[in-house]
């Protein structure tokens, strides 16, 4: 019985994968997203991101006592706000330091595809996982909300995740990019201040930490489990989209982003569903 219910789970989690890559193939030449190289991308590795990101949410899916739209709102949330809105943002508001990277026009693009990409993949995940259905929420799952659901630790976590981004990304970015770092950003026109960073990271960080409560209020687990789940979500559907090689980064760069970005995200996660699960 455990190895069927294995089984169905891996192959639905390849069939999302598959639909997840045909979506993003069709919406990229519907809104005319191309790589600047021309060059086809890496099957491979874009595969595997694909097959990350559908795993976990699948996970989550399954995992959640919703139904129906309120799950799709959930899983909508989650994968837009992460894959694209607090991915892409950066590029948006660094975009004049970015001049002759990415193409100043190529990131309203972007935001739109995640946007369609996000909405057409959310409601298959949760129609393949048979939750499209609707579920009367039952007086044990208003009891699961955390005391307060966790309000208080908002400003206190969103403050912590600034220091896991400054600290990840001198520590760990720029020791594993080496002289790449130089070779790569030393062409910026110029810095943002310093301070400008830092409120923009504190609002990226009240995002990450109000997705960690959803995820928290969405789950119907035990506490190191939904901890965990916060970790993996929040360093799959980020962290994966460095796999792939891009036109945009060169390899050194693209995969010290990787071990950077995933390996900050997956703590902070777990961190941030650990505090919000009491």
């Amino acid at each position: 019985m455990k190895s069927r219910l294995v089984l169905a789970f891996a192959s639905k989690t390849v069939v999302l994968a598959l639909l997840l890559f045909a979506t993003q193939a069709v919406t990229s030449v519907l809104l005319g997203v191309a790589t600047p190289s021309g060059k086809s991308p890496a099957l491979g590795p874009l595969f595997v991101s694909y097959l990350a990101q559908a795993g976990v949410l699948s996970h989550f899916v399954l995992r959640s006592p919703w139904r129906g739209w309120k799950l799709y709102t959930a899983v909508f949330l989650l994968f837009f706000g992460i894959t694209t809105a607090l991915t892409q943002v950066e590029t948006l508001v660094f975009l004049r330091h970015l001049v002759g990277i990415v193409p100043e026009g190529m990131v309203p693009l972007l935001f739109l595809q995640g946007l369609l990409v996000s909405a057409i993949f959310s409601f298959w995940l949760v129609l393949i996982h048979g939750r499209l259905g609707r579920k009367t929420e039952s007086p044990q799952d208003v009891s699961r909300a955390p005391k307060g659901w966790g309000l208080g630790k908002l400003i206190p976590l969103a403050l912590l995740y600034v220091l896991f981004y400054i600290a990840f990304g001198f520590l760990v970015f720029r020791s594993l990019a080496g002289e790449a770092f130089q070779e790569f950003y030393g062409g910026l026109t110029s810095q943002p201040p310093f301070l400008f960073i830092v409120f923009l990271q504190i609002l990226r960080g009240l995002a990450f930490v109000l997705l960690a409560l959803l995820i928290v209020r969405a789950t119907e687990a035990k506490r190191s489990e939904k901890s965990l789940l916060v970790a993996l979500l929040f360093a799959v559907l980020m962290g994966f989209l460095l796999l792939p090689p891009n036109p945009y980064m060169p390899d050194r760069i693209r995969l010290s982003h990787f071990v950077e970005v995933t390996t900050s995200n997956f703590l902070f996660g777990w961190l941030a569903g650990w505090l919000l699960s009491d």
